[in-house]
């Protein structure tokens, strides 16, 4: 099926790394031009070379810390200057740090969760609804988190999430008459395929596990899940390059997908 993204603009946050990093993959296979947000410039750089093999028109890559004020502005202003407007915004930047409610004091912790998680994301929309509404549409697409709906030792990070759902379908309320379809993708745990999937600033360790989840736990989540599999990055991505087509995904706004293999049901 062509999802007609070839020559397509597209601005991924956070787009160096795991989830991040397949999404670009997803965009570059489809033919699209890619610019690559995150804080990680080596790892970026490595996932932009990525990109270029697999197909992508352009690839570029912006450094911006979206947790700076005006950082959202900084980030769209990147990729309108480079390739005059933007078709496809994908808020995949996000920070989770771990902790039981009663336990998690963490205050600072909690800020830089709702700093980028959510303000982020935020600024970055407002600044690409102001170019996509200049040019008559376009996709936003959120990457949320199957801890929205309440997992252990996630609640701010979830609470954060559960933010964005209620944010993004503002979005598409508001904008749907500009043409600006918003949709949400709820990831279940996803694993860094390699380390050269990660960064070595990343919150996941060099042998690519999770700070949240021991092995132990990793295999209870499996057992939970229907479809008995967990999660890739390419299966995000798959979800993500979709909705995002204007043409396959017209009519899809304000949506909320989990691709857990059923581990949660929205």
């Amino acid at each position: 099926m062509d999802l007609e993204l070839g020559g397509a603009r597209v601005l991924v946050t956070g787009g160096a790394s795991n989830i991040g990093r397949g999404i670009v993959h997803g965009f570059a296979t489809a033919g699209a031009r890619v610019l690559i947000c995150d804080i990680d410039a080596e790892q970026a750089a490595k996932t932009r070379a990525e990109a270029l093999e697999q197909g992508a028109a352009e690839a570029e890559v912006a450094v911006v810390d979206l947790t700076a004020a005006g950082a959202g502005d900084t980030a769209v202003g990147r990729i309108v200057a480079a390739w005059g407007g933007i078709d496809v915004l994908v808020n995949n930047a996000g920070l989770s740090l771990p902790g039981f409610v009663a336990e998690d004091a963490d205050r600072d912790g909690w800020r830089r969760m709702v700093d980028l998680n959510l303000f982020g994301a935020v600024e970055c929309t407002r600044a690409a609804l102001a170019a996509m509404r200049g040019a008559g549409g376009g996709s936003i697409v959120f990457i949320a988190s199957d801890a929205a709906f309440g997992e252990i030792r996630q609640g701010v990070y979830g609470a954060t999430k559960a933010a964005v759902i209620a944010f993004a379908r503002t979005v598409a309320r508001e904008h749907g008459r500009d043409g600006i379809r918003s949709n949400v993708v709820c990831p279940g745990l996803v694993l860094p395929e390699s380390p050269d999937a990660i960064g070595t600033g990343s919150l996941w360790t060099a042998d690519g596990q999770d700070p949240v989840f021991d092995d132990r736990q990793i295999e209870a989540v499996r057992k939970h899940v229907p479809l008995q599999r967990l999660t890739t990055a390419e299966d995000i991505a798959d979800a993500v390059v979709w909705v995002s087509s204007a043409r396959r995904a017209r009519q899809v706004t304000g949506q909320v997908l989990s691709v857990s293999g059923g581990y949660s049901m929205p």
